[in-house]
């Protein structure tokens, strides 16, 4: 590759500290094990001075990051809103005022839908007017610097709103309750550390879940789940259920009608009065769980008869009375007072259906989904990621729902249950977007149910016809099945621009997660546009290990089977560049967390394979990390990577480790590697290594084009802003073009 330019002082040296670590009769060392102590003042130091050299190393790229802003501000609207959502009385929605960062929770009264006096009086009033301001996330960052609102739950009685706050970076979530009727905090000793929120019935009563400083089992305990009560003078909470065993995570939500609060089961209007066991723990069993008049409904990959195993592939919807609960995976639910909704899978697509309820037949023997005269909600074709709305009202038989694809912009639709119709309540506006931008109308898009061997409702055909736009006119969208090292076909979508692009001569970016059975995301971004207009090519491996068609997908690149996704990846790069999608020398990759796992592989495997590489608050000293149980998610990543405690699984983990494998010797891809300092997921620590330990490894110009930036009072997802996130995406584009000597012109 032709040399790039970087700054005339070298890169910073940390200090190394002999360190050895032994186990299953191997040793290995670990001269940067001293990073892991992030108040030592040497690592402070050593941090800012990776920053001042990242900031030398991109100076000359100041001109094409501003740029790159100014293209994807002026794409965006001034002003962001959602559409208003009914529940109970009131009208909520969110919007991000103009020149903001963050988004302003806001409701209002609903009008009268009576005749037009009405109309008169309530507009006289004002009363549908008058506008509340919930919670303004601007005014914390204000404040703090920094702002993460993890849960909001407004009480069933819409006078609270429970919500954990994040000012940090750490994840290390406060309580705050707010009475919506004065505006005002209500005072309560400090309570840090909460996950998950559940309002009890009479609207006074607050079940939360709790951890410790590190997210790790509180005192020695998985989980807490207590409960508060808005009452003056009440300075002790009540303990309501608690979790011994550490490789378990509690999470509490209500049922969709409020009636139960699901940790165990609670009545949620008498949340003091114990709980009922759904299920006995059997290792692989899932199920989640709704209430409807009377019966539970629990979704389950636990067939009911005791003969046959578990399920990797089907689901299992079962019924029983709130007295009779008994056996009963998680997939998504949601439940209305008329109507269950689920979410399926199909031939590798996403589909969503609804049932009538109450379901009128003999639960005693086991039937289709097909038998229960569902509704398939009309979707637009291939690549579309689905999101369900917040759909809070238990009695709308409306489903809100926001579509998006590579080159369809976030569509917000309503689908109406009863009368099996739907409309396009928004799609997100792209200023300045190409002319040729097609209009098309949904009414086309019913075709693609029969694709999939489902007929379309007789309602379907006489459906208003809505119209959203998409950009298939202007950029490509392929899916395409790449062959891996097992025969093994490997879905990757492909994004181009046909006028930019060139055949075998364009730069290109591979984007992998891999883990968790995560589905790697593919929605809508606008500031991809200012790389597809200059011939990029952005693509998406869906390896295993994160979700596919069914959990099999995710078992079969997870713990012993890990390798599997790196391989995976590996091919689909291969593929980019056997196929003349990408140049030969122009193919970068990008990975944020785990998915940093796998890049990190990738990059010693087949060095010459990526020619730069983007590492976002990475994980990749995988082997360190799985032995500290002190870490916050240690305990349970066994899970997801294995136990090194077990030999087999230490050799497996030892073998794919990006941090012990890196090549001695050798030359490296540029990279781009980002951290948080306050993250608690991923410790900062664990970047800083490995940037350290490629320089070592690495020939002396390769070192040179690693950076390493630390963002010095950010947490895991970064500070997320508007605008912020442009300048972001401006940065890693322009580290991409200078690594891999792109003309931008």
């Amino acid at each position: 590759a032709e040399p790039i330019s970087v700054p005339s002082q070298p890169p910073p040296v940390p200090k190394r500290v002999p360190f050895t670590l032994s186990l299953h009769g191997h040793s290995w060392q670990d001269p940067y094990h001293w990073m892991r102590n992030t108040n030592d003042p040497d690592f402070l130091n050593y941090l800012n001075q990776e920053n001042s050299y990242a900031q030398a190393f991109m100076a000359d790229t100041g001109s094409l990051q501003r740029t790159l802003v100014a293209e994807m501000k002026n794409r965006m609207p001034s002003k962001v809103s959602t559409p208003v959502e009914c529940f109970g009385p009131w009208l909520y929605y969110e919007y991000i005022p103009e020149g903001k960062e963050y988004p302003v929770l806001c409701r209002r009264l609903q009008t009268n839908k009576p005749g037009w006096a009405e109309k008169i009086l309530s507009y006289v009033k004002a009363e549908f007017r008058r506008e509340e301001i919930l919670l303004d996330w601007n005014e914390v960052a204000e404040k703090h610097g920094y702002v993460h609102v993890g849960q909001c739950r407004i009480s069933p009685d819409h006078n609270f709103l429970a919500y954990t706050l994040d000012a940090t970076g750490s994840e290390q979530f406060m309580l705050q309750i707010k009475d919506l009727r004065n505006g005002c905090i209500i005072p309560m000793a400090p309570v840090n550390g909460v996950v998950s929120l559940a309002w009890a019935q009479d609207c006074k009563t607050l079940l939360y879940t709790i951890a410790d400083e590190n997210q790790r089992p509180y005192r020695h305990i998985s989980s807490l789940v207590l409960c508060t009560k808005l009452e003056p003078g009440n300075t002790d909470d009540t303990l309501v259920f608690m979790e011994n065993d550490p490789s378990y995570c509690v999470d509490l939500t209500s049922t969709k009608d409020g009636k139960f609060i699901t940790v165990y089961v609670v009545d949620a209007t008498e949340p003091l009065n114990g709980l009922q066991r759904v299920h006995e723990r059997v290792s692989g069993v899932q199920y989640f769980l709704e209430h409807h008049f009377g019966f539970f409904y629990i979704l389950t990959n636990a067939p009911m008869k005791e003969n046959i195993k578990c399920s990797h592939e089907g689901l299992y919807l079962a019924r029983c009375r709130v007295g009779d609960i008994q056996s009963t995976t998680w997939q998504d639910m949601d439940i209305f007072n008329g109507h269950l909704v689920l979410f399926l899978n199909k031939d590798g697509f996403p589909m969503i259906c609804s049932i009538d309820l109450p379901i009128n037949v003999d639960c005693k023997h086991q039937m289709l989904i097909e038998d229960l005269n569902p509704w398939f909600f009309p979707i637009p074709p291939n690549s579309c990621s689905i999101e369900p709305g917040s759909n809070l009202d238990f009695m709308s038989s409306v489903y809100r729902v926001v579509l998006s694809s590579p080159v369809i912009p976030d569509v917000i639709v309503d689908y109406d249950m009863a009368r099996r119709t739907f409309s396009i309540v928004q799609q997100e506006e792209v200023l300045g977007a190409p002319s040729n931008a097609r209009s098309r109308s949904s009414g086309y898009e019913l075709d693609t149910l029969q694709q999939h061997g489902i007929e379309k409702d007789a309602k379907d055909k006489n459906v208003e016809l809505e119209r959203w736009k998409d950009f298939s006119s202007t950029y490509c969208c392929e899916r395409k099945e790449v062959i891996s090292h097992d025969g093994i076909r490997v879905p990757l979508t492909i994004l181009y621009s046909p006028k930019a692009w060139k055949s075998s001569q364009s730069p290109g970016i591979l984007h992998g997660y891999g883990a968790y059975g995560e589905v790697l995301d593919k929605s809508w971004r606008v500031d991809r546009l200012s790389l597809l207009d200059r011939g990029w090519v952005i693509a998406f491996a869906d390896v295993r290990g994160g979700g596919g068609d069914d959990p099999s997908w995710h078992k079969t690149g997870n713990g012993l089977l890990k390798q599997n996704s790196i391989h995976d990846f590996v091919s689909c790069g291969k593929y980019l560049i056997d196929e003349g999608y990408v140049q030969r020398d122009q193919l970068s990759a990008i990975g944020v967390s785990a998915g940093c796992l796998l890049i990190g592989a990738a990059l010693n495997m087949y060095p010459n394979l990526f020619h730069a590489a983007i590492l976002k608050v990475p994980f990749l000293d995988i082997l360190n990390s799985l032995l500290d149980p002190s870490l916050p998610l240690t305990m349970l990543d066994y899970e997801e990577f294995g136990n090194p405690g077990i030999k087999s699984e230490f050799e497996c983990i030892s073998s794919y480790c990006p941090y012990k494998n890196i090549r001695p010797r050798g030359c490296h891809p540029s990279v781009l590697v980002t951290a948080s300092f306050n993250d608690s997921r991923v410790g900062v620590w664990k970047a800083a290594k490995w940037v350290a330990k490629v320089r070592d490894s690495a020939c002396s110009s390769c070192s040179r084009s690693v950076i390493l930036t630390t963002n010095m009072s950010g947490g895991h997802f970064g500070e997320g802003g508007r605008y912020i996130q442009c300048e972001e995406l401006a940065y890693d584009y322009a580290f991409l073009v200078k690594a891999m000597g792109v003309d931008m012109n």
